[in-house]
């Protein structure tokens, strides 16, 4: 999904766009998805993609949203990150590009993998009661 920097801007709050677009952070325990613990699906805050279910969040402690996997190995892109003088893995929305956070390697079984989100760069869509 391509849009040009004024596509996104006219799309995304001010905090979406620095988060998604300029791989801004959002500060530990502040975010909306911190705690949440309802089920459903998280999906990108730019395009929608299908990102990540509740049955794969956990409480990893370190003040962001945390997953031990995506919904799918197409959802989610990983990508080497050097910022900042380290070196990290970084994980973007396979559909849109937008940053989302940073993968770790200190995460639950079965994946060992901390997959440590940005909320501001997800939406989450509440399962209904009545879906299976």
């Amino acid at each position: 999904m391509k849009k040009s920097e004024d596509e996104w801007k006219k799309i995304l709050t001010s905090e979406e766009f620095l988060v998604l677009r300029k791989k801004g952070t959002e500060p530990p325990f502040k975010g909306k998805y911190v705690h949440q613990t309802a089920e459903g699906t998280y999906v990108c805050a730019g395009c929608g993609n299908q990102l990540f279910s509740s049955e794969t969040k956990f409480d990893s402690g370190s003040g962001w949203p945390s997953f031990f996997v995506p919904v799918s190995n197409d959802a989610v892109l990983l990508k080497p990150d050097i910022s900042l003088g380290m070196k990290r893995t970084e994980a973007v929305c396979a559909c849109c590009g937008g940053h989302l956070g940073h993968v770790f390697d200190d995460g639950p079984a079965p994946t060992g993998l901390r997959y440590c989100m940005n909320s501001i760069s997800l939406h989450f869509l509440e399962k209904k009661k009545s879906d299976p």
